[in-house]
């Protein structure tokens, strides 16, 4: 049975960029994982499903209710957690009644669902929110928790049709894997956007949107992935045989070419003999020149043929431009010590920050209560007082949401400071932050490269994109204008041919809202580095692929403050 229905859908945005032109797509029961290139228009397609937005033409036809998530969830700081999951009213209205001032309206507000308050709990409980209550105010919040609260509140809706934007962004571990068991367990019709390996391997489908076309396969990924695999290979072998076909005709035009040449030679020849009659002499002619124009026309258009097939084999290969890259100025001795910090178990807690201004002074939330520590908290056991990161390591920074690791990573990149903790960089560092702003959008790529390396000059700087991917007029392209994929491409070409080479990366949830073609060039590009590493990330598939060689984790944190950070060694998350 159809749920969603697209036909000949159209979108476009105000400043005229084409994103989606005559699109028709048809979603059943079950779940779907919508996959694509960014910048290929799975949000903007999500977002006319769900009627965020109106298509240029076209119709969109959804059966039942819709329930949406954003890829960014923005919110007002003085609202609360109950706000967040809509069950405001209906509390209000259960707690008038239970206070004896029952009226109409109260009665109206909750309907038939009594237990709302029970219900929302639960699933407050089952995405692992057990630390928060209705009256929590969303300022106090994590970005972790604010994406659960907003999951929590459209499974407590129980919509027809639920449409997930990148769900796994910003949650940690623990809610991963507790939203996985949600999805399993869901019965509707739901549309995932994301590049998660994990989720999308629970998917009854996929739909790849890929040069403005959706083609839907039957599985998961995995299923997917070995489908296209086996496409690509086809699509190779058509481009080598259309290639082929291509020199063999161009070969024909030419051998037509110098048999035709020859035969106007000897018929001129011929001609100025004097050996045949005149009226022979111009038949002859005409026939030879009427052939040869046919055999042109011919050649032509058989090469023209051949060239439209090479053209039509070309297309079907996918431009996932490959990150080959040798970086040797990031190399590391084993023994040298690039970053020491020191301070991890001291106390340290926010709790004397002024409160949001967009709540008055006497709405300001307590501080929380935090349970008392022993006067050592270094002497616990498993406690790292000291992180020492020597020669290549490859550190992952893993932790429940709210713990602090972009906190952490900041104050090693020299962006924040942190009480009693003391960094000491040994090397010079690059960092990639969450939100990926590093480029000047009205710079080209080239000049966006050269402010990281001011002496390097244009060739050298164009030589070194070329690995990256922008070769020729792509590499004079202003940030601005370039898809998301290529974006990060730029970054990452910004962050590692900076001069002074960074010897050590810092890398904050780098695969957050990239396409898997950018996830695998993000491993491809950590291949060729030499340096030292630390990552901050909950996705477990991509740390597996880059090379991990010590696993630090769960800083020991309580609700609206940390104390300390308090890292436990591991040697894996898992």
């Amino acid at each position: 049975m159809t749920a969603i229905l697209c036909s000949d859908l159209s979108f476009s945005w105000p400043d005229g960029a084409r994103v989606l032109s005559g699109l028709t797509l048809s979603i059943g029961a079950g779940r779907t994982g919508l996959i694509g290139v960014n910048g290929s228009g799975k949000s903007t397609l999500l977002k006319l499903i769900a009627g965020e937005l109106r298509p240029d033409s076209g119709t969109v036809r959804v059966a039942g209710d819709v329930g949406y998530l954003p890829q960014a969830i923005t919110l007002g700081t003085s609202r609360t957690v109950e706000d967040l999951l809509g069950i405001t009213a209906a509390r209000d209205a259960l707690h008038a009644i239970e206070a004896g001032q029952a009226s109409e309206d109260a009665f109206a507000a909750i309907g038939d669902d009594w237990n709302v308050e029970e219900r929302a709990r639960a699933w407050l409980d089952r995405l692992g929110l057990t630390g928060l209550g209705p009256d929590d105010r969303v300022e106090r919040l994590s970005g972790g928790e604010t994406a659960g609260v907003a999951l929590a509140a459209l499974f407590l809706r129980r919509p027809d049709v639920l449409l997930l934007d990148e769900p796994t962004n910003n949650l940690d571990l623990d809610a991963r894997r507790r939203l996985y068991d949600a999805v399993t367990a869901w019965a509707g019709v739901m549309v995932i956007v994301g590049h998660d390996r994990e989720l999308l391997g629970l998917v009854d489908h996929v739909a790849d949107l890929s040069g403005g076309d959706v083609r839907m396969y039957g599985g998961n990924l995995a299923a997917y992935e070995q489908r296209l695999v086996a496409e690509q290979e086809a699509a190779q072998r058509a481009v080598t045989t259309a290639s082929a076909e291509v020199r063999r005709e161009r070969r024909e035009v030419i051998d037509a070419q110098v048999k035709q040449a020859t035969r106007d030679r000897q018929g001129r020849k011929v001609a100025a003999s004097g050996s045949l009659p005149r009226a022979v002499v111009d038949a002859r002619k005409k026939h030879a020149q009427e052939s040869a124009g046919r055999s042109r026309e011919l050649h032509a258009d058989r090469l023209e043929a051949a060239r439209d097939r090479l053209t039509e084999a070309e297309q079907a290969v996918r431009d996932d431009a490959k990150i080959r890259v040798d970086l040797p100025a990031t190399a590391v001795p084993a023994g040298r010590t690039v970053l020491t910090l020191t301070g991890l178990a001291a106390r340290w807690h926010p709790a004397a920050a002024p409160p949001s201004a967009a709540a008055p002074p006497s709405a300001a939330a307590p501080p929380p209560a935090v349970p008392p520590e022993p006067a050592d908290p270094a002497t616990r056991p498993g406690v790292l007082a000291e992180l020492i990161v020597r020669g290549p390591e490859r550190v992952a920074l893993t932790g429940p949401n709210g713990a602090g690791k972009t906190t952490l990573l900041r104050a090693i990149a020299g962006a924040a400071t942190l009480p009693g903790v003391t960094v000491r960089r040994g090397t010079a560092v690059g960092y990639l932050p969450q939100r990926l702003d590093i480029l000047d959008d009205q710079l080209t790529v080239v000049d966006n490269v050269r402010v990281a390396a001011p002496t390097a000059s244009v060739n050298e700087v164009r030589a070194s994109l070329a690995r990256f991917g922008f070769r020729g007029d792509r590499a004079s392209q202003a940030a601005g204008t370039l898809s998301g994929g290529e974006r990060f491409r730029a970054m990452l070409a910004a962050l590692l041919l900076a001069q002074p080479a960074p010897q050590l990366l810092l890398l904050d949830e780098p695969t957050n809202n990239l396409d898997m073609a950018s996830v695998r060039q993000l491993s491809q590009a950590l291949e060729s580095y030499r340096g030292a590493i630390v990552i901050a990330s909950h996705d477990v598939p991509f740390l597996d692929t880059a090379g991990i060689t010590r696993w630090l984790g769960r800083p020991d944190v309580r609700r609206g403050g940390f104390i300390g950070f308090v890292l436990a060694g591991a040697t894996s998350v898992r």
